[in-house]
């Protein structure tokens, strides 16, 4: 393939990703809080593309200029979304959030209630000024807590519009050896982070990357292919990313992490 040619000098997988490997997604808000499709609509419509899981994760409590899930909110959705199971029997559904990572590093929830949840993106959304040092360290704090799956879109950039702040990738890299959590290929045009000049990297050392949307509306399910074609051009094959497990696989490797 042409990624592969593109790429001689650097080891390449054999096959490379391809979109029909992906067998679910993480990273989709509904209007519970800044989606604009209902958490019915966005799991009938991962239904519709085939997949045999999905991962909903709105946003945190610190998050309130987007609607954040405060205590009540989560346990309603809980509620919601065990509902749901009966009617869409054939897709398993993981309730997680997309939580705040605080200036200090820390997720913005107590423990009592992160564990509660099958999975936890752990994202920046605040505070983006720090320098390079501190920001290191509270991404890498994030990360060393047993509760975070994967570390959300890492360098905040918006393409055309914001720059990232700076990291140590490789301070990153080693936090995430160490403690098992992914790194998320944020795959909305506007993001594609983490960058996927730093993705050959996280292959050798085989820290997960999970392709996931970061969808507000059903439309934005099908930004995975972005994400797919950054993680070809990164040389990625469907072992190292996270959801191409089959639901059965995820539901215990997301398990083991608790």
């Amino acid at each position: 393939p042409p990624e592969a040619r593109e790429a001689a000098t650097e080891e390449v997988s054999t096959p490379l990703l391809e979109e029909k490997h992906l067998r679910g997604v993480f990273h989709l808000h509904t209007t519970a809080s800044d989606g604009r499709n209902t958490l019915e609509e966005m799991v009938a419509a991962c239904v519709e593309r085939g997949w045999e899981y999905v991962g909903i994760s709105d946003h945190s409590q610190s998050a309130f200029y987007a609607g954040g899930l405060k205590a009540q909110d989560i346990k309603r959705q809980r509620a919601a979304i065990d509902g749901l199971r009966g009617k869409f029997p054939g897709v398993t559904i993981f309730h997680g959030i997309e939580s705040d990572i605080l200036p200090d590093g820390s997720l913005d929830y107590p423990e009592k209630v992160l564990r509660e949840f099958d999975f936890v993106i752990a994202s920046v959304h605040g505070q983006m000024k720090m320098d390079r040092v501190s920001m290191t360290e509270r991404l890498c704090c994030a990360i060393e807590n047993p509760r975070t799956t994967w570390l959300g879109h890492m360098t905040g950039r918006l393409l055309l519009g914001r720059p990232g702040y700076g990291v140590d990738f490789e301070k990153i890299l080693r936090a995430a050896e160490k403690t098992g959590a992914g790194l998320e290929l944020n795959s909305n045009p506007y993001r594609l982070d983490v960058d996927w000049r730093l993705l050959p990297e996280a292959r050798r050392r085989g820290v997960p990357v999970g392709i996931f949307p970061d969808a507000h509306s059903v439309a934005g399910l099908d930004d995975v292919k972005w994400g797919v074609l950054m993680a070809r051009k990164a040389g990625l094959g469907p072992s190292h990313v996270s959801n191409t497990k089959t639901a059965r696989e995820m539901k215990a490797w997301l398990e083991s992490r608790k």
